[in-house]
């Protein structure tokens, strides 16, 4: 099997405030580039749309632009930013560090289906 498909041409785009999610939808993998203007928290531009306190997704995430800090429901935070790889379990909130706007590769299939997804 090959397939391709290019960012610039995603098979969905989902808005949300303050930031908006791309998803390709590929045979083996969903992908998704996520962009998070500054003041964007996630309690505050998704929680009312997910319907939980804190974000119950698994992410796999490359960060391409901007700074993001993370806080685990369990108390451990950390702080991302350009060219960094990281896991983050469910169970947490996420916010924009500064003034710079946030990009984000999260190549978990669970992101790209159903990440801000308005029923």
């Amino acid at each position: 099997m090959l397939e391709v498909k290019t960012l610039d041409k995603p098979d969905e785009r989902r808005d949300f405030p303050r930031g908006h999610l791309e998803a390709i939808h590929m045979t083996e993998l969903d992908f998704a580039v996520a962009t998070f203007e500054p003041g964007w928290r996630w309690t505050e531009s998704v929680a009312p749309i997910a319907g939980t306190a804190t974000c119950q997704m698994h992410h796999y995430c490359y960060m391409a632009q901007g700074r993001m800090h993370i806080r685990m429901d369990d108390g451990g935070e950390t702080e991302v930013g350009p060219g960094d790889v990281f896991v983050c379990s469910p169970g947490h909130d996420a916010w924009v560090v500064g003034d710079e706007q946030v990009v984000v590769y999260d190549f978990e299939g669970q992101t790209a289906k159903e990440y801000a997804k308005q029923e």
